[in-house]
């Protein structure tokens, strides 16, 4: 009877290591909003690398671009008891205390777009935020006709990268290009085409002497092109920024939008994969590190930043080209 209850017991043993030895390395990642072409292009990347490396992810967009949608979808993940969460912050204090919460618990926390959280294991980049934001002021400057002015969108004014990329284009323009000068502060909108275009309308009726708008969130762009093709200012409004080139190739073609720079989202949803991979994996990210989609990176342990330089320039030789990859 001991021999019969041993063996039961070893059994259960066996079984509950092998179902422990194949469960799946679990991923959730929440993006900024959902629906849109260039988080379309990251849930690409995110479901192809899982398939890849034989691990479960996906990709949680919320219905708007609201905060607190995001504390709740990470909430939700740190109840399943996920391995790794990834985010692209709308609102970084916003998400600090939730993202503390995970930590605690266990799991691995990547961001993207997100330099200045405190509550990661890391913050990847594929731009840095000042050669991101100077290179599209440096592509204002040498499309727009002077005098004249200019206006900056972000995706909100929370949305901590976008600001920060704003701050670089507006600083290089007071030092380089004083000839255009900045209407108002900046404008929250560039993540709709609807509010974009809206706002891009008003600023066209109130300023005569408008000559181009950075914008910087992929809706912006998308929706200032649609009012300046209304209008019938193309050549005269000159629109800049990133945005995913499928859906603005016709306006870029058109000489709507002069042109932009973007890193690939579908390998930054790849790159989420890889990472939090590795770090499961228990691998230590340091100086000489090479992460696939990263490339040889030097990472600064202090502020848990791995940034890198990968643009791809927008414009009417490029644009077909980066939207038959399906970006």
């Amino acid at each position: 009877m001991n021999t019969r209850k041993a063996l039961v017991s070893g059994l259960a043993l066996c079984a509950a290591l092998a179902t422990s030895a194949s469960a799946e390395t679990e991923m959730g990642i929440v993006v900024k909003i959902g629906g849109i072409p260039w988080f379309n292009a990251m849930e690409q990347g995110i479901l192809e690398r899982a398939e890849e490396l034989g691990v479960s992810a996906e990709m949680i967009g919320p219905t708007s671009a609201d905060p607190a949608l995001q504390v709740r979808a990470i909430e939700d993940l740190i109840a399943r008891g996920v391995d790794v969460i990834g985010v692209v912050p709308n609102d970084e204090a916003a998400l600090e205390p939730v993202l503390t919460k995970a930590r605690d618990a266990g799991i691995v926390v990547i961001a993207h777009e997100g330099p200045g959280l405190d509550n990661v294991d890391w913050n990847f980049e594929l731009a840095s935020a000042k050669g991101f934001g100077e290179a599209h002021a440096e592509l204002l400057c040498a499309n727009a006709e002077k005098p004249g002015s200019y206006a900056v969108y972000v995706g909100s004014l929370t949305v901590p990268l976008h600001n920060a990329w704003a701050d670089a284009g507006v600083a290089w323009m007071g030092e380089n290009c004083p000839e255009l000068t900045l209407v108002g502060e900046r404008y929250g909108v560039a993540e709709s085409v609807d509010d974009s275009r809206s706002t891009t309308l008003d600023l066209i009726a109130a300023n005569e002497d408008l000559r181009g708008i950075l914008a910087f969130g992929s809706q912006g762009p998308i929706g200032a092109g649609r009012a300046i093709d209304e209008r019938r200012l193309t050549g005269q409004v000159h629109v800049m920024g990133p945005f995913s080139p499928g859906q603005g190739r016709q306006l870029v073609q058109d000489g709507v939008i002069a042109g932009g720079y973007m890193w690939n989202p579908a390998e930054a949803g790849r790159v989420f994969v890889t990472l939090g991979n590795m770090l499961v994996e228990g691998a230590e990210v340091a100086e000489g590190t090479e992460i696939e989609g990263l490339g040889v990176v030097s990472p600064d342990a202090e502020t848990r930043n791995i940034i890198t330089d990968n643009l791809l320039e927008i414009n009417a030789d490029t644009v077909d080209g980066l939207a038959e990859q399906g970006l």
